[in-house]
């Protein structure tokens, strides 16, 4: 049986459901890319900052994350406390949260179109099995249900029936692996923006606190307890 058999047979619900699988091939196929893009190298660009910062080397850690921030939402969310001039710590943890905030939001891109997938396609399926049946049936009577023609007639109008829902469960089952697969990728950049984010922070408050103390001891009046 050929795809345009197979599309006739599974009734007027197959159009949506086409139509659905088209949806989700070009969400995962995105979302694949963007992923792909995403992870590559990012350990060694976090790296590269905390190193720099942990030198002290503030501008040059700020350089190395702006030349990645249109590449990488882990170079945008590293970038985002080091673009201020002289910021407290405070301030420089709120532009590490917001950031992160954000970039989840983006990483969080498609999700609703999977969900809606996997929750319409097994439906409409079922859909297309019913209607199926509804015609199998209809024309049906008592007394021809035992013959072997019209049970054949009804066998076969049922197996066709069944086409469609085979059809939804497909689409929502690849839909679902992977958007579970997109979760974990999206809870791993969670963990690593938090720790990533956390070790920036604690250098960034021992350079507060150094540079702090070096201005009080030089008599900054501003510093001045």
């Amino acid at each position: 049986m050929d795809a345009r058999e197979l599309f006739e047979k599974g009734g007027i619900t197959m159009i949506p459901l086409f139509g659905l699988s088209i949806l989700s091939i070009a969400t995962i196929l995105e979302r694949l890319w963007f992923w792909f893009k995403t992870t590559r190298k990012e350990e060694e660009l976090i790296e590269r900052v905390l190193e720099a910062s942990a030198n002290d080397e503030w501008d040059t850690a700020a350089q190395i994350a702006k030349q990645e921030r249109n590449r990488k939402p882990i170079g945008r969310f590293l970038y985002a406390p080091l673009k201020r001039t002289n910021p407290d710590p405070e301030t420089f943890k709120l532009a590490l949260e917001a950031s992160a905030e954000q970039e989840i939001a983006t990483m969080r891109k498609g999700d609703k179109i999977l969900e809606s997938i996997i929750a319409l396609a097994p439906l409409l399926g079922l859909l297309g099995t019913v209607l199926g049946l509804i015609t199998s049936l209809r024309g049906l009577k008592l007394g021809d249900a035992i013959t072997t023609a019209t049970g054949g007639n009804v066998t076969d109008g049922i197996s066709e029936s069944l086409y469609s829902t085979a059809a939804g469960m497909i689409v929502a089952i690849v839909s679902l692996g992977f958007y579970r697969l997109f979760q974990g990728l999206i809870f791993g950049q969670i963990n690593l923006f938090r720790g990533a984010g956390n070790q920036l922070e604690l250098l960034y408050r021992e350079h507060w606190l150094n540079t702090k103390g070096k201005s009080i001891n030089a008599g900054d009046p501003e510093l001045m307890p």
